[in-house]
């Protein structure tokens, strides 16, 4: 079932990628808008960055569509997120996590509406990073297992702080990206297992970063690294990180294929997998 999923993401930017929609700007660099997060918002993987979704310019609007896969050796998680850019200034993002507990059964939901603003700098020109500041609210839609495990609250709110840079001519004369993300958070596995707990029900800051190289204007690899509060007894929660290779093939399409390592998750260790996720911009 899971495998069928990814077929499907992966056809669908084929699809996709031979398709010229308008774009709310050419001027921008390709990859500039970067991808979608599993919480909705732009940037990585796992890790929300400095950038704004879609390619829209001062004035000017922009949206993105986005579907996520995530199969790891006892879990899968599907998010469908959206997002609208306006200005180059103000991003705004809702996704819905599904996620599959296919060994112990049963299923998790929850719902994210984002906000981010960028605050100072450029992604590119000048010297100083680009910053932006964002919140993220969490709705659990199935909070009786959190409940169960020790969580207090179905919902919460994650506020973060990106700084980001790229170097056109960075080593071996490639394209980088660096980002660095702080993030205060209560959230168990992200939220999915709720808000705090009985082991900590206060705000943690935790740390998340990611580096990429451009191996031309269409190809980037990269890796991503996330801190996790530890707010629940029955079970460790550890760090995630992800491997990956992003794909551009022109201003309307991101495919982002990655190796994910998410730790032990609710006491079943080494969950590691395959991330697929194909986003459209307009």
């Amino acid at each position: 079932m899971h495998t069928n999923k990814f077929v499907g993401v992966a056809l669908a930017g084929l699809a996709l990628a031979v398709v010229q929609p308008v774009y709310a700007d050419q001027g921008r660099f390709i990859a500039t808008g970067a991808a979608t997060t599993i919480d909705g918002a732009g940037g990585g993987g796992i890790v929300p960055w400095a950038t704004l979704s879609s390619y829209a310019e001062e004035g000017q609007w922009g949206a993105t569509a986005s579907l996520t896969e995530v199969n790891v050796d006892d879990f899968a998680l599907s998010v469908s997120a959206a997002s609208l850019t306006f200005d180059n200034r103000f991003e705004f993002s809702i996704a819905r996590q599904r996620f599959d507990l296919s060994t112990i059964g049963g299923e998790l939901e929850q719902d994210i509406i984002g906000v981010k603003t960028r605050l100072y700098g450029d992604l590119i020109y000048g010297d100083l990073p680009q910053i932006s500041a964002g919140i993220q609210y969490k709705k659990n839609r199935r909070f009786d297992l959190p409940s169960a495990v020790g969580a207090v609250d179905d919902s919460g709110l994650d506020y973060y702080v990106s700084a980001a840079k790229a170097w056109l001519d960075g080593p071996f004369h490639r394209t980088w990206l660096a980002n660095v993300t702080l993030r205060a958070t209560r959230a168990n596995q992200t939220g999915l297992l709720g808000f705090g707990g009985d082991q900590n029900d206060d705000y943690k800051l935790m740390t998340e970063a990611a580096v990429g190289m451009f191996i031309n204007r269409h190809w980037a690899v990269g890796m991503e690294y996330k801190q996790k509060p530890n707010n629940l007894s029955f079970a460790d929660e550890q760090h995630w990180r992800d491997y990956f290779v992003a794909y551009f093939p022109t201003k309307s399409v991101a495919l982002v294929a990655a190796y994910a390592d998410l730790g032990s998750i609710a006491g079943l260790d080494a969950q590691e997998g395959i991330y697929v996720s194909l986003q459209a911009t307009f």
